[in-house]
């Protein structure tokens, strides 16, 4: 091959990893929130970025958020982050224990509420 075709190979390569990386949505798996326990949705996936989060929030504690609760009572250095919301909260109300989709809320809305800081309106985390 002549250094014009290498020229041309390469820059067809480039531009197509360019383009890969442009149209690869800004999201992988693992920063959209579980939801296949509602069934069809009111409102978009929310878009939850880990790492970033906990990064930006002083988080360093799973348990912070991935809580556990025994006979009603927390569990103290215990955490449920290999486990999916759902295995725990059905999604209707139990009793004290919160639904799904109020558990989802009440943790995350609760704590931006509280702290004064993050997203608190519903299209702030459901994006269209």
């Amino acid at each position: 091959m002549t250094r014009r075709h290498h020229a041309l190979w390469l820059g067809a390569l480039l531009g197509g990893m360019v383009l890969a990386l442009c149209s690869a949505p800004a999201w992988s798996e693992d920063t959209v929130l579980k939801t296949e326990a509602f069934g069809t949705l009111r409102r978009p996936v929310a878009i939850f970025d880990h790492d970033t989060h906990n990064e930006k929030a002083g988080l360093d504690d799973c348990a912070i958020c991935h809580h556990v609760y025994q006979d009603g009572k927390l569990v103290k250095d215990s955490s449920s982050e290999d486990q999916a919301c759902s295995d725990c909260h059905a999604l209707k109300r139990q009793g004290r224990q919160p639904g799904l989709r109020e558990a989802y809320h009440g943790a995350c809305v609760g704590c931006h509420k509280s702290k004064g800081k993050g997203p608190v309106a519903c299209g702030q985390c459901h994006q269209r």
